[in-house]
């Protein structure tokens, strides 16, 4: 039978009966919008972290839905899509995962941005005297979590030609051998510094 149809023969059985109470007359439009708005339309697609409710109301020949994502995800697509007699008026919206921001200590992200959608991906670079341990690309995933892992950014040990260069440059300036002396051992003393610095460092970092 035809939604007309459908329409005359509720209406019908409903004034019939005269007696039935004022509730009774709003389920009767509830269920008649109900049965038209529904014509030639599936129930509403379900969505991987997230859930729809129906918000169209008691004398609404349309179906409408509302979709929503849980938290830590972000509807990509129409939040509400509608049925009137052929279908569903769009594809259901998506809920796509959420990363927070990459900490990046002494590095720099090409996309700077407090959140990330998945599969959003980000490039690092450590900063000049740094080096990278990792990828230096990765992106977010379903799960909320950077994939590969986020790299870090270790200072870079200076090369033992450069402390000896170094070393050398610094005992040809000084004019006697004493001096010398106290100078390589001054010298000693700020490499033991600087790996203590660097050990610090990468402590802070882990």
């Amino acid at each position: 039978m035809d939604p007309v149809g459908q329409t005359t023969l509720l209406l019908t059985s409903y004034l019939g009966n005269a007696a039935l109470p004022l509730y009774a007359f709003r389920k009767f439009f509830l269920s008649l919008s109900l049965r038209l708005s529904t014509q030639g339309c599936s129930p509403p697609p379900r969505i991987a972290h997230g859930h729809y409710t129906y918000v169209s109301g008691y004398l609404s020949l349309t179906t409408v839905v509302q979709y929503e994502c849980q938290e830590g995800y972000a509807l990509v697509g129409a939040a509400e899509i509608s049925c009137r007699f052929s279908g569903w008026s769009s594809p259901a919206p998506q809920c796509k995962a959420l990363c927070l921001k990459p900490k990046t200590p002494n590095g720099k992200l090409s996309v700077e941005k407090d959140q990330y959608i998945s599969p959003e991906a980000v490039t690092i670079q450590c900063d000049p005297g740094y080096r990278m341990i990792g990828s230096p690309r990765i992106s977010c995933s379903e799960n909320r979590s950077w994939n590969p892992a986020v790299p870090k950014c270790e200072r870079e040990a200076p090369e033992d030609r450069d402390i000896v260069l170094a070393g050398k440059n610094l005992l040809q300036c000084l004019p006697s051998p004493r001096d010398s002396k106290v100078a390589l051992e001054l010298h000693k003393l700020s490499l033991e510094i600087e790996k203590l610095e660097r050990e610090r460092d990468k402590e802070r970092h882990i």
